[in-house]
């Protein structure tokens, strides 16, 4: 998971495990596979017969993801002008997007706009202005878990989509191993920046209960947890502590509340494969349309 940052424990272990944990389960590797495929004929959707193009990314992180999807429409596109505004939490994050948009030649052709700021905030600041500006596609990657009111920051930003646009929302997909631990133990985990978990599951019935059309995309994806369960390994420790949101799984929780979650881990979230134990951390890719 990712963050729109407002800083408690789980945006402790973000800063200080996210790299690791993306460079050992390949999420980003597993999300980009699917958008090079999915979004080019997305983006000839939501451009069609317009003279500019204006994206909004919300809880962007550093900014790796954007990078590849501005890319990727600024190729179909070529010689249509694009803004990004790019909205997220944290000042270290915006000064790695920012050298990363330093470095990318094609990014500089992009004209962004800075919003550091939480998502809530964001929506408070769009709403006290009289003159709103709209986009033609929004993306909420792996930060829903964090805003107070689901159903309200959904109608929000799809409030800001243009004629045709397209609102992206990915999450953790129901019935994945991440649904299945935060949910089992979620009055042990939802205690610090994730007050309430939620998977597609919660994101689809809102969607629902809001009449919006959209269309769901399995992203599969699983990795090898294995060392989560030998408590001399630091790997095993560093993965099943960004997994759990608390710098010190071993630590922080009772033997009996450790071994129970290391269980339902084995058992109930991965499966078995060459004496390997292979979490599932399957996702679900949302196009809402406007």
């Amino acid at each position: 998971m990712a963050a729109d940052e407002k800083h408690s424990c789980y945006e402790g272990v973000y800063a200080s495990s996210f790299e690791f944990y993306l460079e050992k389960s390949g999420e980003h590797k597993a999300m980009l596979q699917h958008v090079q495929k999915i979004l080019p004929g997305e983006y000839q959707r939501i451009g069609a017969g317009k003279s500019s193009l204006d994206v909004l990314g919300v809880g962007s992180g550093g900014g790796e993801m954007d990078a590849h999807m501005l890319s990727l429409l600024q190729s179909s596109f070529p010689a249509i002008p694009i803004t990004a505004d790019i909205v997220e939490g944290s000042s270290p994050l915006i000064d790695k997007f920012k050298a990363l948009v330093a470095k990318t030649s094609s990014l500089q052709k992009i004209q962004f706009t800075w919003h550091i700021m939480h998502s809530e905030e964001y929506e408070k600041q769009v709403k006290a202005k009289g003159d709103v500006k709209k986009f033609d596609f929004i993306h909420m990657i792996q930060m829903i878990y964090y805003v107070d009111n689901l159903a309200e920051t959904i109608k929000f930003y799809h409030s800001l989509l243009k004629s045709n646009g397209r609102l992206m929302i990915i999450i953790e997909a129901g019935n994945s191993g991440w649904d299945i631990l935060w949910k089992t133990y979620n009055k042990d985990l939802c205690t610090c920046e994730v007050k309430e978990y939620r998977a597609s599951t919660e994101v689809l019935s809102c969607l629902k209960s809001l009449g919006l059309k959209y269309e769901e995309h399995s992203i599969p994806n699983s990795f090898d947890i294995t060392e989560c369960f030998d408590p001399n390994s630091v790997t095993g420790e560093r993965l099943v502590s960004f997994m759990t949101g608390r710098d010190h799984f071993h630590e922080f929780f009772t033997p009996e509340l450790r071994a129970s979650m290391l269980e339902l881990l084995r058992t109930k979230c991965s499966t078995l494969k060459d004496g390997k134990v292979f979490f599932d951390s399957t996702l679900s890719c949302i196009m809402v349309h406007a």
